[in-house]
């Protein structure tokens, strides 16, 4: 934006909430109209808080992509609901996001009890509205208002793009007047050692579903720009046993190979360069008590 539009401009952030496997990731992506977070159907797959930033006519929204909330029991689900809560607090907009389909359940019940803590506008999304009959939307919705008033509700479907535009809309509407924070063609503020990390992650939980622990992890080791324009990217994959490194590596190397071609595909597309990427199993036992890998997530190290 010139300087000429700068007293016209509207920038701020705009947190979404919810359970987990709520379509955050998939709302935050659709909304940035290009993929920043990953998606899958693995619960707590977004652990960090990622930044998505989203373009709506003059204003600028900083999308605040949370891991999902619930109630922990481990160290990493502790420090991830801590992640959550703490991203919406000095937001313009924060956006509860519910599944239609499983209502109101105890995830979203304390939702409701600690969102009027915040500061912020309040709206409530239901998403996956394609699946759930129209009645059953309105009550849904009728009862969600009567627990906690929000400003606006809004019926989307993220993964289908129903309803999306009208909620970027609205959020673009509760924006701050003032300059923008990111050029115009930045879609998000993480890093591509990082996204490159998710991806690889995304592409692990994809290929292995329910056979992996989600107490897996991806690091970028190596990112080493070459003189041919593309890069050599070395990438180790932490697992807490080697029954599970054996899994992730697979008969004859096929499985790691296949995670491998997957995540370069879409590595190669955000970086927007040719790659090469070599993939390296690890066990590391410890690896859910190691504040250093919280610190590479994002995430404060709860210390009980």
């Amino acid at each position: 934006m010139n300087g000429g539009h700068e007293a016209k401009t509207s920038c701020g952030f705009a947190a979404l909430i919810g359970s987990p496997n709520a379509g955050k990731s998939t709302l935050v992506n659709r909304l940035v109209g290009s993929k920043i977070t990953i998606v899958s159907r693995k619960v707590q797959t977004t652990r960090g808080c990622v930044r998505g930033i989203a373009i709506e006519g003059t204003a600028q929204i900083i999308l605040v992509d949370t891991p999902g909330i619930f109630t922990p029991s481990r160290r990493l689900d502790r420090a991830m609901v801590a992640a959550a809560w703490e991203s919406a607090r000095g937001t313009d907009a924060t956006a509860l996001l519910v599944d239609a389909r499983k209502g109101i359940d105890q995830d979203v019940e304390e939702i409701l009890a600690k969102l009027p803590q915040f500061p912020g506008t309040k709206v409530l999304a239901l998403n996956k509205i394609d699946m759930v009959e129209h009645q059953k939307l309105l009550e849904l919705a009728a009862k969600l208002n009567g627990a906690l008033p929000f400003a606006r509700t809004f019926m989307i479907s993220a993964l289908r793009g129903h309803g999306v535009g009208k909620f970027r809309q609205e959020l673009a509407a509760l924006m701050s007047p003032g300059p923008w924070l990111y050029p115009e063609d930045q879609v998000s503020d993480a890093p591509l050692r990082l996204l490159a990390a998710e991806i690889t992650r995304e592409k692990l939980f994809e290929r292995l579903h329910d056979e992996l622990p989600y107490e897996s992890a991806v690091e970028t080791t190596l990112w080493q720009e070459l003189p041919d324009g593309s890069a050599r990217i070395e990438q180790t994959i932490y697992v807490m046993r080697a029954g599970h490194k054996k899994i992730v590596i697979g008969t004859g190397g096929r499985t790691i190979k296949a995670i491998g071609m997957a995540a370069r595909k879409d590595i190669m597309a955000a970086a927007e360069q040719k790659v090469h990427l070599f993939l390296f199993v690890k066990v590391r036992e410890d690896w859910g008590d190691d504040p250093e890998r919280y610190r590479e997530m994002g995430l404060e190290f709860p210390r009980n």
